[in-house]
């Protein structure tokens, strides 16, 4: 028998930059059939939006199914019962990565992704900083030996990007499709082309 519920994915949008990932992950999932979003922004979050993409927190809230206060910590998806498919931190700061490596669940952001973590399911932290030191190097084993997934947005090139946005994408369709999602967002890859240099 088919499950009725619909694919649920928690997306979380925090105040490193990077912020068109997340609302660009935000758009694509709505297009994608069977998929309801649940959305939390941090409050450093709302300023880089505006700053990095020029929306306010109300229109990027209007990408989501559901909508949950970072504060409120008593959300639906603060809960294991709550029965979610994974969830992605677009961009992820440095301090939500130290929060989620540690266990620290002081906003429903952490809260989240310390939920998914402990009920073995998928997350993936898109980590925006640059250059690492060893805290965030250590924090970043830390979430991978939990199980996590960090998934810095960096660039590929094989494809020979046109525009940033055609850059954004690619990166997009590689975390949906570590969530188990179908998407034709971008090209995948297809081998070496004859006549490539030796």
């Amino acid at each position: 028998m088919a499950d009725p519920r619909p694919r649920r994915i928690v997306v979380a949008i925090t105040g490193a930059t990077g912020a068109v990932y997340g609302v660009r992950l935000l758009e694509r999932l709505r297009a994608c059939p069977g998929v309801e979003t649940h959305l939390v922004i941090s409050d450093a979050a709302s300023l880089t939006l505006h700053q990095e993409v020029g929306l306010q927190r109300r229109d990027v809230e209007a990408l989501a199914h559901v909508v949950h206060k970072n504060r409120e910590i008593g959300a639906s998806i603060a809960s294991g019962s709550f029965q979610s498919d994974g969830m992605v931190v677009a961009p992820c700061s440095m301090k939500t990565l130290a929060a989620v490596a540690h266990g620290l669940s002081d906003n429903l952001i952490a809260r989240a992704a310390d939920v998914i973590l402990k009920e073995r399911r998928r997350l993936v932290l898109m980590v925006r900083e640059t250059p690492f030191n060893l805290a965030h190097l250590r924090n970043m084993t830390a979430v991978t030996e939990m199980g996590g997934i960090v998934f810095p947005p960096l660039p590929s090139f094989y494809n020979k990007p046109g525009s940033i946005d055609e850059m954004v994408d690619h990166t997009v369709a590689r975390v949906i499709d570590l969530l188990g999602i179908d998407n034709e967002l971008a090209p995948r890859w297809g081998g070496m082309k004859d006549g490539a240099p030796g």
